[in-house]
């Protein structure tokens, strides 16, 4: 019988949910204030959450720069496709030295490789897709769509 691997899910619980649903909506709430919505002790909230980060649930906090208040005012998504499916490593390392590409994913379907791009303008664009892009061996082509505006932005619903 052949079996595909999985993580087993970590145990989450009702108060585990509570305190992710907080945190996630501000990842600079106190601790005690946290402690006070879920009617527990701020050490409660503290062991919790360092539960959370060793069971890799949650992984940090972070500042969330606006790309547009430093000028990169053209977000892009691009479908890489390769000259064979062996370059994946390679390509991955070379644009991983491209600052402007912000995510990249080995995707399924048509690419193989699916990434997003912030640049100041379209012609910045341009010049990284022609000087940058075109010299990364094992790249057969690219397909590029730029993205109007952003309608929203989510984390997955905790439940």
């Amino acid at each position: 019988m052949n079996q595909e691997y999985t993580d087993p899910l970590p145990q989450i619980d009702e108060l585990d949910e509570k305190i992710l649903r907080l945190i996630t909506k501000n990842a600079r709430i106190p601790f005690l204030e946290v402690a006070r919505e879920c009617g527990v002790s701020g050490a409660a909230i503290h062991q919790r959450v360092q539960r959370l980060l060793n069971l890799g649930v949650v992984s940090g906090s972070e500042f969330i720069v606006n790309p547009s208040k430093l000028g990169y005012n053209t977000c892009a998504y691009m479908g890489l496709y390769l000259e064979k499916a062996k370059y994946h490593t390679q390509v991955v390392a070379a644009i991983k030295n491209i600052p402007e590409i912000v995510e990249c994913h080995y995707t399924t379907g048509s690419y193989a490789i699916f990434i997003k791009i912030q640049t100041k303008t379209n012609k910045h664009l341009k010049r990284i897709i022609d000087e940058d892009l075109q010299e990364v061996e094992g790249i057969a082509r690219t397909e590029t769509f730029i993205s109007l505006e952003m309608e929203f932005k989510r984390q997955v619903p905790i439940k």
